[in-house]
């Protein structure tokens, strides 16, 4: 068991201390109020509370999903399949400022204009009812007010996706 003295380096510990963990991959889209599509592959979604239903989405302010969901009225949270290694790499490793990412992926429009990426079977749409400042990150508080949950399935993990060159940096 290794103990941080009192000089050690404590963001650096922690930083590794979390990267051991290997959470599940979400993409998260939206359509802004002027009509842009946007998405990003996001690690920093969790249920936030039972009764009534609530999911927190992360977003890095850096990130040009951010800007469209700023103002946005919903988000998709897509379960990213194990077997999504294409889209995972367009949505987390390519940046919307160059690439329309919608156009090289199958999707349709699901509520409040939201984009559904037809290759992910579960995923939900929630209204963003909170926006939170989170340091170099914006929590997204969301009502689900659509869900899709066809199948189980093995999620796309962090350490698969760590290899990928964002788009953008955190």
């Amino acid at each position: 068991m290794h103990v941080m003295s009192a000089d050690a380096d404590v963001r650096t510990q922690f930083n590794s201390l979390v990267g051991d963990l290997d959470y599940p991959m979400f993409i998260v889209t939206t359509r802004s109020e002027a009509g842009e599509r946007a998405g990003c592959l996001v690690g920093f979604v969790t249920q936030c509370s039972i009764d009534p239903p609530r999911m927190l989405v992360c977003i890095s302010k850096a990130n040009r999903t951010y800007r469209a969901a700023s103002a946005a009225q919903a988000l998709g949270v897509h379960f990213v399949p194990s077997t999504a290694t294409a889209l995972v790499e367009l949505f987390g490793g390519r940046t919307g400022d160059e690439v329309d990412k919608f156009a090289c992926c199958e999707w349709r429009e699901g509520p409040a204009g939201v984009p559904i990426l037809c290759e992910c079977r579960n995923w939900f749409v929630g209204s963003v009812i909170e926006r939170l400042p989170l340091g170099d990150h914006v929590g997204f508080v969301l009502d689900p007010v659509e869900v899709q949950h066809e199948v189980p399935q093995a999620e796309f993990t962090f350490h698969r996706a760590r290899r990928i060159e964002p788009g953008h940096e955190a």
